[in-house]
């Protein structure tokens, strides 16, 4: 899941229930979730962590649906792995609902829709996302990610080599 190590680049001391959660704390999740790629205890226990939170913002919804994904990595069981993919999808649904301009949880449903397979059919929102990511490339509207992460977004959408010649040109204005 290489996608994480891109995605989170940025120490999860807070249990809240924000909406707009401090910058410092989403520094602490993406911090955290760097680790529990490799971890499923970490995985396990950030959830538990979330999952706690009353009105989770929607990239707080979006972090929870990519631990799903990773819970699904972690899991040894087939049905279990299956559960945990479409649960992830599920979460990561309602977050683009409540923020569908929001180039991280699009990002976050692209890379986990890249690395599923896909014959499981949970790969079909890859083109959409593909196209708003780009879109928002094209505009320069990255809301509050740093910009290491953009780059980081920019290099991992032109190594899936599922974006047009065109789309990787944009892309590589940023990397």
């Amino acid at each position: 899941m290489k996608f994480l190590v891109i995605l989170l680049l940025s120490t999860l001391s807070v249990k809240a229930g924000y909406r707009d959660a401090p910058a410092d704390y989403i520094a602490g999740i993406k911090q955290a979730m760097v680790q529990a790629v490799n971890s499923a205890e970490l995985t396990d226990s950030l959830y538990q962590e979330l999952t706690e939170i009353k009105n989770p913002s929607a990239l707080i919804l979006g972090y929870m649906g990519t631990l799903e994904a990773l819970k699904a990595k972690h899991s040894w069981n087939p049905y279990n792995k299956l559960s945990y993919v479409a649960r992830s999808q599920k979460t990561l649904q309602k977050a683009i609902a409540l923020e569908p301009q929001n180039i991280e949880i699009r990002f976050m449903r692209f890379s986990i829709q890249h690395f599923t397979p896909f014959f499981l059919g949970y790969s079909k929102d890859l083109s959409t996302d593909r196209q708003i990511i780009i879109s928002q490339f094209r505009q320069k509207k990255f809301g509050k990610i740093n910009p290491e992460l953009v780059k980081g977004i920019a290099e991992f959408m032109i190594s899936t080599e599922r974006c047009t010649r065109q789309e990787v040109e944009v892309l590589k204005r940023f990397t």
